[in-house]
């Protein structure tokens, strides 16, 4: 509790300098303008308090995944930490290669979902919130530990990457109905990566989840979206064509 307590006058300083920050404005990387993002803080309810049973619940699947014996499944946890490597995270479950220079058009279309999804929607709670991060209360290393350091000094609550994962898992299942089940699985399995971590907790990555789902709500109201969504299943059409 007295960390928590120490952790919450850093949060202080924290928020206090990122509220005086600018607010993004149209971003040329993202679909979304500042104005059309969903804003996580009005969105989300606060993280679990810490003397609340969901809490209780987040640490217990924090000491789960710190005992997880499945080598295979830690060693993906630790390649999804990198959210920019979409070739190695939707590939397979796509069923092709996902990649600038096989599917340009859908590569184009998920970095930009990446910056509406993992950035953009998740700033307002984040900075408000700053929860302080699993690994940070319990004093352990993260799967990457080469990372922790730059984590320590960024809130917890939603999980951008659980964000990102199901939203590209979304849109990719619209693209690709005939892999819907083994993309979303893979979405799903992209966030449950950050608890085995220990980089987010269980509530995290749940809100983080939702925020996606908003995001891709919000992205059908966008022009730009629709017409890159368009071009990507011309390319997947474009594609199966060509390997018949």
């Amino acid at each position: 509790m007295k960390a928590l307590q120490r952790h919450g006058l850093v949060s202080s300083l924290l928020l206090t300098l990122c509220v005086s920050a600018p607010a993004f404005a149209a971003h040329p990387q993202g679909f979304l303008t500042a104005d059309e993002v969903p804003n996580s803080l009005k969105i989300l309810p606060p993280p679990p308090a810490e003397t609340s049973v969901a809490f209780l619940s987040d640490k217990a699947d924090y000491e789960a995944g710190r005992v997880l014996k499945d080598k295979a499944r830690e060693e993906l946890a630790a390649r999804d930490a990198d959210y920019n490597d979409i070739t190695q995270i939707f590939s397979v479950a796509y069923g092709q290669e996902i990649s600038p220079q096989h599917t340009p058009a859908l590569y184009s279309l998920l970095q930009k979902v990446l910056q509406d999804s993992h950035d953009h929607a998740m700033k307002a709670a984040k900075n408000h919130y700053m929860r302080l991060r699993p690994f940070v209360l319990y004093k352990d290393p993260t799967c990457t530990p080469a990372f922790d350091e730059k984590m320590k000094g960024t809130g917890s609550y939603p999980s951008g990457h659980a964000s990102f994962g199901w939203a590209a898992a979304l849109v990719l299942a619209e693209i690709n109905p005939a892999r819907q089940s083994e993309i979303l699985q893979r979405g799903y399995d992209f966030g449950q990566s950050r608890v085995i971590c220990g980089a987010h907790w269980q509530s995290d990555v749940d809100s983080g989840r939702l925020m996606g789902s908003a995001v891709v709500a919000a992205l059908h109201n966008n022009a730009a979206f629709m017409t890159a969504l368009g071009q990507a299943k011309a390319e997947l059409h474009q594609t199966a064509v060509a390997t018949q």
